[in-house]
């Protein structure tokens, strides 16, 4: 089964855990990563709708791509392979900051609890998507003021981390 790796507050690597482990319980805090695709000039991200499958936090809508490197993977070559895996698109990735939060799972599947990376990229056009639909039910861009906005009157329709990421990146 696959490991994360397992991180103090401040990201720095402590253990490695089974990831089912990881979500379980109280949790424990590990490495992961979120990534948002930005189009004309940040106005625009492009968000997922994670698959009903999906063991956390399934059918809400996230942003474009989010995971764990594995044990010892540089985060931006993660988020990379990730990008193509899930949304079948490449693109340039950064580091923008990090945040850690914790989140239990609304229908009480696990908990999430992580030190993340929050990765941007920013398009000069459209890209094609083919979202690998073990991940992503549905994906579109939004408008990010339109977005946030949702976000305030609709929170339950959204992945917790998402929104912590997003008022970060785009203050």
């Amino acid at each position: 089964m696959r490991e994360v790796t397992l991180t103090d507050k401040e990201g720095n690597k402590i253990g490695q855990a089974e990831i089912l482990e990881a979500h379980t319980g109280e949790g424990m805090l590990h490495r992961a990563f979120s990534i948002y695709v930005f189009r004309n000039n940040r106005s625009e991200v492009l968000i997922q709708k994670r698959a009903n499958t999906k063991l956390l936090f399934a059918g809400i809508w996230a942003n474009t791509c989010c995971s764990h490197p594995f044990i010892d993977e540089d985060v931006l070559n993660a988020g990379e392979r990730r990008l193509n895996e899930e949304c079948g698109f490449t693109a340039h990735l950064k580091v923008e900051g990090t945040l850690v939060y914790k989140a239990e799972d609304p229908n009480g599947n696990g908990v999430e609890y992580e030190h993340v990376s929050l990765l941007t990229a920013d398009l000069n056009g459209d890209v094609g998507l083919d979202p690998n639909p073990e991940e992503i039910e549905a994906m579109e861009w939004r408008d990010v003021s339109n977005l946030k906005e949702d976000m305030k009157n609709n929170q339950h329709a959204y992945a917790p981390w998402f929104h912590l990421g997003l008022n970060i990146i785009c203050k």
